[in-house]
């Protein structure tokens, strides 16, 4: 088949999807979409294996129409039980993955994927079916996880449990294989009945499915255990922190950490599905050199190059010290930089000008707050402020001095910027931004008047009752 005519070919089966899915037609019993979900021992597709693999199919609309579900034997240890809930002693008569790759592969040829977080999915299966000795062709999908961002725009958190709460679809033995592809089954026939992009999407995905072809059988040997062994060599867990009776601050703060905070600090949201991971990765409060070289490999199935890692994993730990950490804290942001080959330096950068700004705090001569103050809590350090539409060197003037007492001068306008500094005389994205989510406006010279504030000790973070700056 020429390129012309597999375009010709893509652009009529797109046009048969769209035009199927716009009509009102009963449920068909027809598998349109194979919903998978994956448990594994690692995070590493390169010498990790899959565990447990679920197949939930449904039709045009969403309802499930079979399911399929498979434990296999790791031929080695099978990692987070305490996550994922499998026992080295369940999996031990299973069979090994290429053993039943093919009646996989039946599930799901001529379909497109979907999965919550896809590339992590993916990566995995398709280092399985290689690992077979199957030539895998590119594999058509659709991530649900991205699609949240056209459903559920303001979500704090992507997880397939947020996105699941957000929008009512039931997540019941969550961490199983088959728990998870049937909620992600839930969450796309939520976005199916809404309309809008989901529609054009999947039927880009279901023309590119049809037309890909997968081959009848493997055309190699499976790879021996051997040459997938190095996956079983995982050292101890090194721990963020101590074991504690209760979570220590850091770990409350990773639970608490939303994406968009990650964003703020200049990370773009397409990669919020491995942001994701990161964090998940994190929350149990310890992270193996294992699961570190885990994700180092899956940076090619986020299309990621190092410098984009870098620069994620560097907006994670400047997200987590917000100026406000303990000593103890910082010891555990150190240890957890360290483990995410975040330069000592760059850390330490932001440490030091935290420290450098509450001593020149102390030395600026900040004035009490007056008693009759109405115009809105002083400025801490950490706080994030933005300019726009102000007189050049008056705003110079006043970045150089927030920057010297501790706060932040942002480039774009989030629900984390505590003011919009502007004189009015542009009315551009930033003052939009600032109306669509109630940022608090003021004119620069009222903003010249909080930075000689001394915050009172009551008010703290944003109201809370503990000790400012």
């Amino acid at each position: 088949m020429g390129a012309f005519d597999f375009l010709s070919k893509l652009r009529q089966t797109v046009q048969q999807v769209v035009d199927y899915s716009a009509r009102s037609t009963p449920t068909s019993s027809r598998p349109a979409y194979a919903v998978i979900d994956v448990e594994t021992t690692g995070l590493s597709p390169k010498f990790g294996r899959v565990l447990e693999l679920a197949v939930v199919r449904v039709d045009q609309n969403g309802n499930i129409v079979d399911e399929y579900v498979e434990r296999f034997n790791p031929e080695g240890p099978v990692g987070a039980t305490h996550i994922h809930g499998i026992r080295d002693s369940d999996v031990a008569s299973s069979p090994v993955f290429h053993e039943v790759s093919a009646t996989i592969i039946e599930r799901l040829r001529g379909l497109p994927v979907i999965a919550h977080n896809a590339n992590f999915d993916l990566a995995f299966l398709h280092a399985e079916l290689a690992a077979a000795g199957w030539t895998v062709p590119p594999i058509s999908f659709y991530c649900t996880l991205r699609g949240s961002y056209d459903y559920l725009p303001h979500a704090e958190r992507r997880r397939l449990t947020d996105c699941c709460s957000a929008t009512g679809v039931p997540l019941r033995n969550a961490h199983s294989a088959l728990g998870d592809a049937r909620a992600t089954a839930g969450l796309l026939s939520v976005y199916l009945a809404r309309g809008g992009t989901v529609h054009t999407e999947l039927a880009i995905a279901s023309a590119k499915a049809a037309a890909s072809t997968w081959p009848l059988g493997p055309g190699r040997s499976p790879l021996p255990r051997s040459q997938r062994s190095e996956h079983s060599r995982q050292p101890r867990p090194v721990r963020i922190t101590p074991p504690r009776p209760r979570a220590p601050a850091l770990l409350q703060q990773i639970s608490a950490l939303s994406i968009e905070a990650v964003l703020d600090e200049g990370v773009p949201a397409a990669n919020t599905a491995y942001i994701e991971l990161l964090l998940d990765a994190l929350e149990d409060g310890e992270i193996t050199d294992a699961e570190a070289a885990g994700l180092n490999d899956l940076r090619q199935a986020y299309s990621l190059s190092p410098a984009n890692t870098s620069s994620i994993h560097e907006a994670v730990i400047v997200a987590l010290d917000d100026g406000h950490v303990s000593n103890d804290e910082r010891t555990e942001l150190e240890t957890l930089a360290q483990l995410l080959s975040v330069p000592p330096a760059k850390l330490r950068t932001v440490i030091d000008h935290a420290d450098r700004a509450r001593k020149e705090r102390l030395g600026a001569g900040l004035r009490p707050l007056p008693t009759d103050w109405a115009d809105g809590e002083p400025l801490r350090v950490g706080d994030r402020v933005a300019f726009t539409g102000c007189d050049e060197k008056q705003r110079n003037r006043l970045e150089q001095r927030a920057a010297t007492l501790g706060v932040r001068v942002m480039n774009n306008v989030s629900k984390f910027t505590v003011v919009l500094v502007t004189d009015g005389s542009f009315d551009g994205s930033k003052q939009a931004k600032a109306r669509e989510i109630g940022t608090r406006v003021v004119h620069p010279d009222k903003f010249d008047l909080l930075l000689n504030l001394d915050p009172p000790t009551f008010l703290g973070v944003r109201g809370s009752a503990v000790l400012s700056g």
